[in-house]
Order: structure tokens, then C-alpha cells, then sequence
């Protein structure tokens, strides 16, 4: 253990010598864009691990879902959380669309399917709910709300890598699904994302528009966008897959003692293992109450800076408090109370394989003190 910078994260890394032999690979076929080899047995591995049946591969996650956006044809207004990572909205911001914001639930902060009903307009053509830290949305209340309505409904699955319910990947829920391999991520490839669906023939629409809408040599079907993933980051990929359940394990160690840890300090709360959920403990977010514990949030976050220890207020501040959105009907801090409340007590704590066991411990005690 040493005084180094402890980030919230720290990305999970192929062996170099593995990639190497990779890259000769690429530099002798020349092939490093546009459907390579390595791009096509990356999809066909990760959806044997994933247990979808088709997927697109992105450059980076935002594309992935602008694109999704532009794939189901959806316009007008889009119900969706204030509680997540901004690019959810920039990507609706993006298309045209606006926003509606609904409030979050109190046990697992996704979007609450409760009050997702009485958000919907004329002008409604989707639900957008986020599997926020990767725990599985109600997704029985959201698509029986979706089937009355006609509405599409697309997953930002950005934090649900791997993550199963009853044994089955969520990520089969909706019309599609949103993936980001984003360093941060459990899963990363350095830059990254896709788009997860159940149908072929969409699968072949959404592989137009992310090649700039080009169906054959000299036919272009729609508007589409350059957001293809190039050959060396689907080969870094592929090996990035070989290790990923251990990484899993070993954060899920890490999450357990932040756990034991913090069990008996009064007015911190955090996120249980929920029942029949396989998780990747992407992140490990606490909730502190600064009537219970006596700081606030921010004077904790503070605190740990001073210690070289950089956590990060994940999600702080809401979506719908950033000047861009801040003027919409739904935006208003009465309208999003569970919200509002949980903005202001997150605080997601270093997580990552490499993680030391003493630092969390030093983590641990430097807040409890």
C-alpha cells in the first residue's frame, strides 16, 4: 500500500505480449476497419457470452445509442431518467427529440415504471429507462406499459455487461439495447459500445447506419453516421473477453468488503445483491444521510481528495439540472423528488480487480473516522 492517486476506477488490461501477436495479425492482412475479421468473430463471441443473438459493434457507446434512436425511427418526445450519465439525453438532444423526465425508485434508483404512465403524451414514441450500476430495470411494467401505448422502449445498458436475471441477459429486453466499452466500464475496450437486438433485420439496418447509411456500393438508405469499430480495438476485444468473469469475481470480492466494512456505520446505506440477479459490480456507490452521519456528502468527497483518494458523484447533478435541460416542464426538483434526494447523497467509491484490500480498508477507515 502506498500513497499513490486512488482513482474510481482503474481499466483491467490484456497482456500486451497477447495483443502484440494480434496487432502482427492486422499489420500483415492490412485489414484494420470496415468488418475486418476480428470485428466479425468479436460479435459472434459476444453474443455467445452475452446469450443474445445479434449485435452491433460501435465506436464508442453515444454513437450506439444516437443510432438506436435513428434505427427505430423515433421522434417527438422520449420518457427516460434525470438519473444517469448526461450522453443518455445528449443522444435524444442529438435526433430531435425531447426529453421527459421521470422520477427514480427508492430501492434500486432505476426510472420508476410507476409514474412512467402519467408522463405519456401524444407526442410519446419511447420509453428510455437506464439499468443504473447495472441493476435490471422493471422491465415487466415497462413493456406491458409500452404494449398499451405502441411505444418502443431502448435500454441504455451502458453499467449491464454480463448482468442476467433468472439465468437469461437482460440485455434481450425492449426493442434494443445499449452496451458502452468505455474504460470506466467492468468491460472496456478502451473506446467502445453496441447495440443488442433480437432482430436480424434491424441488426442489418442499424450495420447501414453506423457505415454512413451505405447499403451496397451506391445505395444509402437513411442518414447515417460513421461509428464503426476499427479492427485493433475489436482484436483488443476479443482478448479483453477471456479474463472478464475473473475480473467480475475479483470486484465482486472487493464489493463484499466494502460491505462488511461499512455494515454498522450509521447514516451510510449502499446496494444489496439482488435476488436472481447475476452482477458485474461495475461500480459500489454509497448513499450517506448527513442528519445520521453527521457530513454531508460533499464534505466526505472532500475529505477523501485530501487523501489522494478520487471518488466521484455518480450521478451528480441530475441530468435535469444542467442549464441544457434544466428549463423543461419535467425538470423541476418537485417533480423528481427520490431523485433530487439521492443526487445529493451518492458517492461511488474506488472500484476495480486491482484494487488493494488495504486501500479499501484505509478508504474505509478515513470515512468512518
Amino acid at each position: 500500500m502506498t500513497n499513490k492517486p486512488i482513482y474510481v476506477t482503474q481499466p483491467s488490461l490484456p497482456i500486451l505480449q497477447e495483443y502484440n501477436e494480434l496487432l502482427k495479425q492486422i499489420w500483415e492482412s492490412k485489414h484494420i476497419a470496415n468488418n475486418g475479421p476480428f470485428h466479425r468473430q468479436f460479435e459472434k463471441e459476444l453474443c455467445n457470452y452475452l446469450k443474445i443473438p445479434y449485435i452491433s459493434l460501435f465506436s464508442n457507446g453515444t454513437l450506439a445509442l444516437i443510432t438506436a434512436l435513428q434505427a427505430l425511427r423515433i421522434t417527438g418526445e422520449v420518457i427516460t431518467t434525470p438519473y444517469s450519465f448526461v450522453a443518455t439525453t445528449h443522444a435524444l438532444h442529438w435526433n430531435g427529440i425531447k426529453p421527459v423526465f421521470c422520477d427514480i425508485n427508492e430501492h434500486d434508483y432505476n426510472i420508476n415504471a410507476d409514474k412512467i404512465e402519467a408522463l405519456i403524451t401524444p407526442k410519446t414514441t419511447a420509453i428510455m429507462p437506464v439499468h443504473v450500476y447495472g441493476n435490471p430495470c422493471d422491465n415487466n411494467k415497462i413493456q406491458k406499459i409500452a404494449d398499451i401505448y405502441g411505444l418502443k422502449i431502448i435500454y441504455d445498458a451502458a453499467h449491464a455487461f454480463g448482468v442476467e436475471k433468472n439465468g437469461e441477459s437482460i440485455l434481450n429486453w425492449g426493442d434494443l439495447s445499449i452496451l458502452s466499452f468505455h474504460a470506466t466500464k467492468t468491460f472496456n475496450t478502451v473506446e467502445g459500445g453496441a447495440i443488442v437486438t433480437k432482430d436480424e433485420i434491424l441488426k442489418t439496418r442499424i450495420d447501414y447506419l453506423k457505415n454512413f447509411g451505405f447499403a451496397d456500393e451506391t445505395t444509402v438508405i437513411g442518414y447515417g453516421i460513421n461509428a464503426k469499430m476499427n479492427e485493433l480495438i475489436a482484436a483488443y476485444g476479443l482478448l479483453q473477453l477471456k479474463t472478464i468473469d475473473e475480473n467480475i469475481r475479483k470486484r465482486q470480492d472487493k464489493v463484499n468488503l466494502y460491505r462488511n466494512l461499512f455494515q454498522n456505520t450509521k447514516g451510510i446505506t449502499f446496494l444489496p445483491d439482488f435476488e436472481n440477479i447475476k452482477h458485474n459490480y461495475t461500480y459500489f456507490p454509497i448513499f450517506i444521510d448527513k442528519n445520521k452521519f453527521g457530513k454531508t456528502r460533499d464534505e466526505v468527497y472532500n475529505l477523501l481528495k485530501e487523501h489522494n483518494i478520487y471518488a466521484r458523484r455518480y450521478f451528480y447533478p441530475l441530468i435535469s439540472q444542467f442549464n441544457a435541460y434544466k428549463e423543461l416542464p419535467t425538470a423541476a426538483k418537485e417533480n423528481l423528488p427520490v431523485a433530487t434526494q439521492i443526487t445529493e447523497q451518492v458517492l461511488s467509491l474506488p472500484l476495480f480487480a486491482e484494487l488493494e484490500n488495504e486501500n479499501i480498508q484505509r478508504i474505509v477507515k478515513i470515512i468512518n473516522e
